[in-house]
């Protein structure tokens, strides 16, 4: 496990994860928003996306945090590992919830100078609210990433499920423990 590729819902424990694993392997962690999301949450145009996560993925080792389709093929055509976070919807929401809360009281900021808006909690479209986004999209991750482990495509990369934090316990032993 040296090249990580971390998928699954906002709010499901990727970049918290993703930090303690990339740490634990000596790896740069890296958040594909932070590369995606530009000033004003402007999208950066796909093939320049394209293009900064080639060299990201070009190098030894990484953590690479993000569920992008358009830089999919590029992440797991590099990857040794696809840790899948498959965490119930309600768990999901609930810490979802929380971050969001905890993101729009202290202004924390995200990327390229971006913050979470508390306002935007309470919109119904998705785009504008990440509650929304995670709701309307974990059946679809689930989906997605259940079809891929089995998919004779993606069958040199080893899929690795979590489902609640003792399967997150368990990833980051393995990844702290030195191979023989």
């Amino acid at each position: 496990m040296r090249r990580v590729s971390l998928v699954g819902n906002s709010g499901s424990g990727k970049t918290t994860v993703g930090r303690a694993l990339a740490t634990a392997l000596g790896v740069p962690f890296v958040e594909l928003d932070a590369i995606f999301h530009q000033p004003g949450w402007q999208p950066l145009e796909r093939s320049e996306f394209r293009r900064r996560v080639t060299g990201v993925c070009a190098t030894d080792g990484w953590v690479v945090d993000g569920n992008y389709s358009a830089v999919r093929d590029l992440v797991w055509a590099r990857a040794d590992t696809v840790v899948w976070f498959d965490l119930p919807r309600r768990t999901v929401m609930r810490q979802l919830l929380l971050r969001t809360l905890r993101r729009g009281l202290t202004g924390a900021e995200l990327w390229n100078g971006n913050r979470e808006h508390l306002r935007d909690l309470l919109s119904t479209d998705p785009e504008q609210s990440i509650l929304r986004w995670a709701w309307v999209k974990h059946a679809t991750y689930r989906a997605r990433y259940r079809a891929a482990a089995t998919d004779p495509t993606w069958s040199s990369l080893t899929f690795e499920r979590i489902a609640s934090r003792s399967d997150a316990r368990r990833v980051l032993a393995r990844a702290a423990t030195p191979p023989r």
